[in-house]
């Protein structure tokens, strides 16, 4: 029997999306997806949904803990510079980071990938680096989408998102506000850079200096200004639990967008203010080089990025030591940046000193 078309015999290729693509894309990325798994998890592509066993992870009365976040314009960056090696790690990193404050291991990992035409070697790249993340996070890449929308997104744009979900047991989510005392110490935790905020300020910056991604960076002639601007988020979960094993750990603040200034007091109690000694650490050279290129005022740029720190501890004092030490042992350099102190209404941040950029 002869199979009837329409007079234009149109396909769903012919209208821009290649389901064959999409095919050879899963397959590529199956070996990566496979290595992530973990107890509860199988971590097989292809099923309608992912499935996850708590009682094999080894929760006994676990509350779940679930976040969402993308890698906002820093894929802007990665797009116009063809390096994607590291913002499947970024976008990992921004949905784990949110759990571990929270107390939460991180047990599974979704991703979804939007383009108008899908380029195989490229997505393959970016969920590559999302599982390589994951596998270090110690969660499974469980599943995800790969969307293809022509006529949404410009040629050679895409966009990504994740999702992810932890566990922590009842009893044990942070911060523990109410156990939070003047003197409490408060630790800062080394970014890698600028992890994946402010691009839009990042990118107008370039922009007006008139510099190019493909030049060395002014503030590190060992690397070109886009592989410097794109140094992956760090994964602050190996050394965030760590840090909540060794005792004492009384609250956690991953520092994203609106910086120290925005996200420690999520962290906080009402009635206790944060203290910070601005000259306690150093930020990367990429800060100091922002803030004397564009004239960036202090208050904004402790508003607006991590400047050089991108996890924040608040630690009963006699536990800091050995909460510091847990970190470092953990590959991270910690150092103690201020205490907590009397305050009188909602929490904020108060600052001494100035940026050593």
């Amino acid at each position: 029997m002869t199979e009837k078309t329409g007079r234009n015999a149109l396909t769903y290729k012919d209208a821009g999306v290649d389901i064959d693509a999409g095919e050879a894309l899963v397959a590529r990325i199956a070996p990566a997806a496979k290595a992530t798994r973990r107890a509860g998890a199988a971590a097989e592509l292809g099923g309608f949904g992912g499935l996850f066993d708590l009682k094999a992870a080894g929760f006994k009365d676990p509350i779940l803990v679930a976040a969402t976040d993308g890698v906002g314009t820093k894929l802007k960056v990665a797009i116009e510079t063809g390096q994607f090696a590291g913002i499947g790690q970024d976008l990992v990193a921004m949905c784990v980071n949110d759990l571990i404050v929270q107390g939460a291991e991180p047990l599974f990992f979704l991703d979804y990938y939007a383009s108008g035409k899908l380029n195989v070697d490229d997505a393959a790249s970016v969920i590559e680096g999302v599982a390589r993340a994951c596998k270090q996070s110690g969660c499974a890449l469980i599943g995800g989408e790969t969307a293809e929308m022509p006529g949404l997104y410009a040629k050679g744009d895409f966009d990504l998102a994740g999702f992810a979900v932890g566990a922590v047991e009842r009893g044990h989510v942070l911060p523990r506000t109410d156990d939070m005392r003047e003197g409490d110490v408060v630790l800062g935790v080394m970014s890698s850079g600028l992890h994946a905020n402010g691009f839009s300020l990042v990118r107008r910056v370039v922009a007006d200096a008139g510099a190019s991604y493909d030049s060395a960076a002014p503030f590190d002639q060992t690397r070109s200004l886009g592989e410097a601007l794109l140094a992956p988020t760090r994964l602050y979960i190996k050394c965030g639990l760590s840090a909540i094993h060794a005792g004492g750990v009384k609250g956690l603040a991953h520092i994203t967008g609106g910086g120290i200034t925005e996200n420690l007091p999520r962290a906080l109690p009402a009635g206790l203010n944060a203290q910070i000694d601005l000259g306690s650490w150093t930020a990367p050279p990429v800060f100091g080089w922002l803030a004397r290129q564009a004239g960036i005022a202090e208050s904004e740029m402790l508003r607006t990025f991590n400047c050089g720190l991108g996890l924040i501890v608040v630690v009963a004092s006699e536990s800091a030591g050995r909460v510091i030490d847990a970190l470092q042992e953990s590959g991270e350099k910690a150092v103690r940046i201020g205490a907590l102190i009397a305050g009188d209404g909602d929490a904020k941040v108060v600052y001494k000193g100035a940026l050593r950029l």
